[in-house]
């Protein structure tokens, strides 16, 4: 992960889910972690009382670890992958 180029504002990504309806998740960058360069909680996006998906985790390396029980490994990829490849509009 380019630790210059990273989200900062919160975004919310389309999942394919493995065992559901597909949804779109909203990842907020998590300011109050230590250990990790960077921390993202992950809830649904459009429910009035949002539920809480985990949070994915990278270290300095880019590497990143997901922190939760909700999300399918390839749900985690998915995401994981929008936080690596995302773009701020400026």
């Amino acid at each position: 992960m380019n630790n210059n180029a990273h989200l900062i504002n919160d975004a919310r990504a389309w999942v394919k889910r493995k065992n559901g309806p597909d949804e779109v998740v909203r990842i907020l960058l998590d300011t109050e972690t230590e250990d990790v360069v960077f921390c993202y909680q992950l809830y649904t996006a459009y429910d009035e009382k949002p539920d809480y998906l985990g949070r994915i985790l990278f270290d300095a390396q880019g590497y990143w670890i997901y922190d939760g029980n909700t999300l399918a490994i390839a749900e985690q990829e998915q995401l994981a992958k929008f936080i690596i490849n995302y773009q701020e509009v400026l």
